[in-house]
């Protein structure tokens, strides 16, 4: 399994996709790096990878704490964005890997927009979809967290599922997408929560220069102003995409739609080389 062993105690899985021509110059071919959100791993990207693996080279990570990476004993990890960054620009350095394109879900997103604010020279752009960047002012994290604490990780994602893919999304999808998020340590979960429930990126937003693409289904229950609007309201060089006809967390709702939207925003900032 690649694992990579990183500083303060992780052990960081990852998942490496690369299907480009094998004779082209490796130092042609850009990788991107997905992000999951809380209570998720790389898992939740599996349709994303054959969509950009004959281009491009695709990271998966499992961060700290989830999926088959190292999960801190309870109580004994001091859970911030600056940490969940740091373990990411370890895993880069391991992998000799300079710039990428950082994509995000969820909360993911919102660890990738923390990672644009502290290392713009390890981008090329940065993307979010459906994350928020300012936790403070609402009630949703503290009922998540009472949520988590009294029905456990799964009793969490079930009671919420709803919201992650489209009403008209397969039920086998809906039950397996809960399935993967109940295997999340409750700890984890309940620590992550408390931590992010006190976090506001709104002043940190406006100074990120990097091209920056926020992604949201049109039909979403995330297609709330301090998400993908106001992200894009905030940030320089953001552009918005609202997805559609999609719903849901519209990564996992409508992938190949998103896929098309990050190639289109890609073409129009980026110049390969």
């Amino acid at each position: 399994m690649p694992i990579a062993p990183l500083a303060d105690n992780l052990e960081m899985y990852y998942d490496d996709d690369n299907f480009t021509d094998p004779w082209r110059d490796p130092d042609s071919v850009e990788t991107i790096v997905l992000h999951h959100g809380n209570a998720k791993s790389g898992r939740l990207w599996y349709a994303w990878p054959p969509l950009l693996a004959r281009q491009y080279r695709v990271i998966r990570v499992d961060a700290r704490g989830f999926g088959r990476s190292t999960v801190p004993a309870p109580d004994s990890y001091d859970w911030s964005l600056e940490g969940f960054t740091g373990d990411l620009r370890n895993l880069l350095d391991y992998l000799e890997v300079d710039k990428v394109h950082l994509i995000g879900e969820t909360i993911g997103g919102t660890i990738a927009l923390q990672f644009a604010y502290q290392y713009p020279q390890r981008l090329h752009t940065v993307t979010t979809c459906t994350s928020p960047y300012n936790f403070t002012g609402v009630d949703t994290y503290q009922n998540y967290y009472r949520l988590v604490a009294e029905e456990g990780t799964e009793g969490w994602a079930r009671a919420t599922g709803g919201r992650r893919v489209s009403a008209d999304a397969a039920p086998e999808h809906h039950e397996w997408y809960i399935q993967q998020m109940g295997q999340t340590a409750r700890h984890v979960v309940l620590e992550t929560l408390a931590y992010l429930g006190t976090q506001n990126l709104t002043d940190r937003l406006p100074s990120i220069q990097t091209p920056a693409l926020a992604m949201v289904g049109e039909l979403s229950e995330g297609d709330i102003p301090d998400r993908a609007q106001g992200q894009a309201d905030l940030m320089p060089n953001c552009t918005l995409a609202r997805i559609p006809g999609a719903g849901g967390y519209v990564q996992h709702s409508a992938p190949e739609q998103c896929v098309l939207a990050w190639q289109e925003f890609v073409g129009t900032v980026h110049q390969p080389g």
